[in-house]
């Protein structure tokens, strides 16, 4: 393969488009939860936490789930829990492992934040595409993020997804 055609694979067009499509759509969505004085990590942590049974995970669980290290982990639920929204709990079986729970006040911001986000990822993501794109991308994303990204989703029930 010369270098032409090196530079015109498909192939890195697919990950141009990709990689295009990921900041827009980030750039469209950052102003949402920063007027609601959230970040993107925190947004993503508690609707992980909300869509979790009991709304709590393993610390360990939600790191895996947000790709943060253990240490990262502790200082995003540390700072959500000086907001009020998360707190920690202890395993009374193994006090060596804490859960991240969603508190009421933690529920309440992330129902005031939805609307307005939901409206967002209509606008600049899932409303520009046909019913047909959406359920193809959709099981397009869960193929890859399977293998490249098991962990996205340790800790929670499999059987939830549609």
């Amino acid at each position: 393969m010369d270098a032409t055609e090196l530079f015109e694979d498909p192939r890195l067009t697919t990950m141009g488009l990709l990689f295009e499509a990921f900041e827009g759509v980030v750039t469209k969505l950052e102003p949402v939860w920063k007027s609601h004085g959230l970040s993107g990590l925190d947004l993503n942590a508690l609707m992980r936490l909300s869509r979790s049974p009991n709304r709590r995970l393993r610390m360990t669980d939600l790191a895996a789930q947000t790709t943060l290290s253990t240490s990262g982990v502790t200082r995003l639920v540390d700072r959500l829990a000086r907001a009020g929204l998360v707190e920690r709990e202890l395993d009374p079986g193994d006090r060596r492992s804490a859960y991240a729970v969603l508190t009421e006040p933690g529920a309440a911001r992330l129902e005031e934040v939805l609307p307005d986000y939901l409206d967002a990822v209509e606008r600049w993501f899932t409303g520009l595409l046909t019913p047909a794109q959406l359920d193809g991308l959709i099981a397009a994303l869960r193929v890859v993020r399977d293998v490249t990204n098991p962990e996205a989703t340790v800790g929670i029930d499999r059987s939830a997804e549609v």
